[in-house]
């Protein structure tokens, strides 16, 4: 049976019925512009003022079909046939290094997990090194060091790269950029142009870590909590969730912006609406103590170690059972399903029975935290 707007959201709180629709039509009309005269943070965090910079700026310029699909990497079809993904990203997180990881880590999985999103599996990396002068040798060789390990750790190889030094004061002691490339196995091919109203939607496990662990380092704000970065390689669990679950349909990892904002670029993306379970997301007690005292919804802070996964719906149990079974996905759990209404559309099931609206991430309450 066709599901409707009503029966997600005539009970949502603090409006009318009527009002519902109308908020959701005006959402789904609504489309991020850039209205900014200069560059802020915001435009770096991956919500709203993201999304309006990349398409107002670099689609606008580089307009083409793979760039136009806005994904985390583009699959690549070679003269042979074969497929390959590309991916590059830059990383300026501070401090450099944080509980559970470095700068050095970051990079390596940050760029091979783009990779896997796209179904690949992650195999060659290019490294840029923009160093500042006065950057301590001994401290840009443990970080090195960190990349070799996590490299080595998630099959991939270091195979070419570039180093630039700047004048003190230019950067921040040092940024990284990566730019990978994996083979996509044949037959195998994911979208948002494959997701279907009745699929589940499956996240690998907690929520939040990474970025309430990077923003407790800089001790500005003078909490301490028992809480690590969840910076990983999924490329093994990605291939355990297509082993089990042939059929899914859609991947991607909830970096900036973090679950809420990816789930609104899926809508946006598919066409039908996503409708998320408040009482069945993961967050650790800590994350989550440390999210309310500073009025930070966990939905939108950044993870570096999870994915989000959109399966069919008879691959579900198999897709789940076989994420719990690897140590990455413990906590795997399906966190809400899509629908054909409301559409383009992102709404949560509150724990209390209300429904309310989630929109893309707007402003940039942890800056700098990949």
């Amino acid at each position: 049976m066709r599901k409707t707007v009503d029966d997600y959201l005539s009970s949502g709180p603090g409006f009318a019925e009527g009002e519902v629709i109308e908020r959701i039509e005006l959402f789904r009309r609504r489309r991020p512009r850039l209205r900014d005269e200069f560059v802020t943070m915001a435009h770096g965090a991956g919500g709203k003022a993201s999304a309006a910079l990349v398409d107002a700026v670099f689609v606008e310029a580089f307009r083409n079909p793979h760039l136009e699909s806005l994904g985390d990497g583009a699959v690549l079809t070679l003269p042979g046939g074969d497929r390959l993904a590309l991916s590059t990203d830059s990383f300026v997180v501070q401090p450099l290094r944080f509980p559970g990881g470095s700068i050095g880590r970051l990079a390596v999985h940050g760029t091979a997990n783009d990779l896997a999103m796209a179904g690949a599996i992650p195999a060659w990396i290019a490294v840029a090194f923009v160093l500042e002068e006065g950057f301590s040798v001994a401290e840009l060789q443990d970080i090195v060091a960190d990349m070799a390990d996590a490299a080595a750790a998630a099959g991939v190889e270091i195979v070419t790269g570039d180093t630039k030094v700047v004048p003190r004061g230019a950067a921040d002691g040092l940024f990284v950029t990566t730019t990978g490339a994996g083979v996509v196995p044949a037959g195998r091919r994911l979208g948002p142009q494959a997701v279907r109203p009745g699929d589940k939607v499956l996240l690998s496990g907690s929520i939040g870590d990474h970025g309430t662990a990077v923003m407790l380092a800089r001790g500005d704000l003078g909490i301490e909590a028992d809480i690590v970065s969840d910076t990983a390689a999924v490329s093994p669990l990605v291939e355990a969730l297509l082993a089990a679950a042939p059929g899914t349909r859609w991947l991607r990892d909830p970096t900036r912006g973090g679950v809420g904002t990816v789930c609104n670029e899926l809508a946006r993306a598919c066409g039908h609406g996503v409708v998320l379970r408040e009482d069945r997301l993961p967050v650790r007690p800590a994350v989550g103590g440390v999210c309310e005292m500073l009025g930070i919804d966990p939905l939108y802070v950044a993870n570096e170690g999870k994915f989000l996964a959109v399966v069919a719906p008879g691959e579900c149990a198999a897709g789940l059972a076989a994420l719990r079974a690897h140590p990455l996905g413990a906590d795997a759990v399906e966190i809400g399903e899509i629908a054909a209404e409301p559409a383009a559309t992102v709404v949560m099931r509150t724990a209390f029975g209300g429904t309310r609206i989630v929109d893309m991430l707007v402003g940039d309450p942890l800056p700098r935290i990949c």
